[in-house]
């Protein structure tokens, strides 16, 4: 199995670089069009909170994506800093 050496790519910064600019998508415009608060959108583009499944769901929904690719984009954040964390232990 490969083995990163940097840290995974966070799901804020894809939404941020990937969809919200070139789609010239403000946080509040996207914030609206998913239901939520805009402090929930803010949150994750500054990579202080994670995507849940609920949050995958209203991504998924609004920017024509599927959920998996959200989970899975938080899957390998989560996995790689466990693994930092067991590697600190041993």
């Amino acid at each position: 199995m490969y083995e990163l050496k940097r840290r995974p790519t966070a799901p804020g910064e894809v939404l941020r670089e990937e969809f919200l600019d070139p789609l010239r998508l403000t946080q509040a415009q996207l914030a609206d069009k998913m239901g939520v608060p805009l402090q929930r959108v803010n949150t994750i583009i500054t990579g202080r909170r994670a995507i849940t499944a609920e949050t995958a769901l209203l991504l998924a929904r609004v920017l024509k994506t599927s959920p998996e690719f959200w989970m899975n984009l938080q899957s390998a954040i989560d996995l790689w800093d466990a693994r930092q964390k067991l590697k600190e232990a041993f």
